[in-house]
């Protein structure tokens, strides 16, 4: 019986020590088998930054990302083509340029909602090498020039970056033409004279990607 008694106590150490031994190289190993972290782990990409502000006019050559939220399928990457136009996942051929990035957002999403129930776009430009990143200046300035588009350009940072205005120049007859929401051309007139001599501020209006501004010459 006292052999028995032994026989029976060194098997549950035995059982101790084997369930010890398992702990031990399932803490070694991160735990027991399906417990890691599963292989892909990485969240999908969200969207860019953007390069521009709201105000951008999208043109031929820009670099645009289409983000569409909580459909990676048809989140994707994609150039201007020369003819204007884009193509991405279920939106072939549709216009992008002179829209702002909201603009063509919210015309991609009136295609997807016959596909996606309530489409919810994201258009980023993450590299602007359009015609319209920049503004034009022509008549009478020392360097008539286009000019690169900044964030936050006014119009008297134009004027100074030509070289300002020639003897012969009639600057409060100079007029900004800019495209308007519609594509259509908008003249604004503004008073070059006035800002630059007199300091009149109200005329220093915020510039925007595409602009053309044209300074006349004097009559006189």
């Amino acid at each position: 019986m006292k052999h028995l008694l032994a026989v029976r106590g060194w098997a549950r150490v035995g059982t101790a020590l084997a369930v010890s031994v398992l702990a031990l190289a399932l803490a070694l190993a991160g735990g027991p088998a399906g417990a890691a972290e599963p292989a892909n782990s990485t969240p999908a990409a969200g969207p860019a930054t953007s390069q521009v502000g709201p105000e951008y006019v999208i043109g031929p050559g820009d670099t645009i990302q289409v983000f569409v939220w909580r459909s990676p399928e048809l989140s994707v990457i994609v150039p201007v083509r020369p003819d204007g136009k884009i193509s991405t996942p279920l939106v072939e051929d549709v216009v992008a340029t002179g829209k702002t990035p909201s603009e063509l957002a919210r015309d991609m999403e009136k295609v997807l909602s016959a596909y996606v129930r309530s489409p919810q776009v994201n258009i980023i430009v993450t590299n602007a090498l359009g015609a319209y990143s920049h503004v034009t200046v022509i008549g009478q300035v020392a360097k008539p020039q286009t000019v690169p588009y900044k964030e936050g350009m006014t119009l008297m940072d134009v004027v100074l970056t030509v070289g300002g205005l020639t003897d012969f120049a009639a600057g409060n007859r100079a007029k900004l033409v800019r495209k308007g929401q519609d594509g259509k051309d908008v003249t604004i007139k503004v008073h070059l004279q006035d800002l630059l001599r007199k300091g009149a501020m109200s005329e220093n209006i915020a510039m925007r990607p595409g602009d053309v501004l044209i300074v006349p010459e004097s009559l006189f």
